[in-house]
């Protein structure tokens, strides 16, 4: 039986280690499947536009930014949903800046991976959940967090969201300030997998989600990953005994409906799709 190559991508953080640990032990080859794995340094706008442009096959991302781009024409589906708790979001500032977490952030410039990216979404879903509304003039595209601390720093922008624990790391050498926190109301990562892979290898790609749930079931079981996770990302440990205790991945490729249409309300309350647009099929149907 012929092999089949399947590109995957993730943002280079401790949530992606179940499926390296299953590559390294070879479990993917046994199975005639051979992973290319690209680290998306910019987050899930980078992994939308490689999925848009064939760069890539599968994607581990955001559930609210898949979703957004999906409809505004994608031609990708939802395979599975990954990690089922929701994300938390550091909020962040520069060291200098005075911003302080009683303060409005809301008319702030806010700081974003790239247009259409969690940094980007989130900051407009939290804006609405309390009553605000922020305007395309209060973004700066700084592409990655190295950006971001240059920026925050230099006082262009004010405000960065990021995965909380990604940036503690910077937050505890004092190279940002986190004044604050914002937890996603979903789930916060899902699979995304192009028509094109879809199409072309479906049983390969059956084959691969069942891998990768069996290597995240035994990740949740084995205390012993907690401080490997901590070494492999240079964590303190007693932060990622926090992270491993308040996450949990998806056993199965089971997608909630309801969730999907949490994540459309909301979206459509920020205005980031619009109420007339139209719902194409955002799951993939066996």
């Amino acid at each position: 039986m012929s092999e089949t190559v399947i590109r995957i991508g993730g943002v280079p953080e401790h949530f992606n280690l179940p499926i390296h640990l299953a590559d390294e032990r070879g479990i993917f080859k046994k199975n005639n499947i051979s992973i290319e794995w690209t680290d998306f340094y910019g987050g899930t706008g980078q992994m939308t536009k490689a999925l848009r442009e064939n760069e890539i096959d599968i994607c581990l991302l955001l559930t609210e930014g898949i979703i957004a781009d999906i409809i505004k024409g994608n031609p990708s589906k939802i395979i599975s949903e990954y990690v089922i708790t929701p994300l938390t979001w550091g909020i962040h500032t520069g060291l200098e800046n005075p911003l302080q977490p009683h303060d409005n952030i809301f008319d702030k410039q806010h700081a974003i991976s790239r247009l259409g990216s969690g940094s980007h979404l989130i900051s407009i879903v939290n804006a609405n959940s309390k009553g605000q509304s922020m305007s395309a003039d209060q973004f700066t595209i700084i592409n990655n967090i190295d950006g971001a601390l240059v920026s925050l720093n230099a006082l262009e922008t004010d405000v960065f969201y990021w995965e909380k624990y990604t940036t503690k790391p910077y937050v505890d050498a004092g190279q940002i300030r986190r004044i604050g926190e914002y937890l996603t109301p979903w789930p916060c990562f899902v699979i995304a997998a192009s028509d094109n892979i879809l199409e072309q290898s479906p049983e390969a790609v059956d084959k691969l989600l069942d891998i990768i749930q069996e290597s995240c079931q035994q990740f949740m079981q084995d205390n012993t990953m907690i401080p490997l996770t901590s070494k492999r990302y240079e964590q303190k440990l007693p932060d990622i005994e926090r992270w491993y205790h308040s996450t949990e991945w998806a056993a199965d490729s089971w997608i909630s409906d309801k969730m999907i249409k949490s994540v459309i309300f909301h979206l459509h309350a920020a205005n980031i799709i619009s109420k007339e647009q139209t719902i194409p099929e955002l799951i993939w149907k066996r």
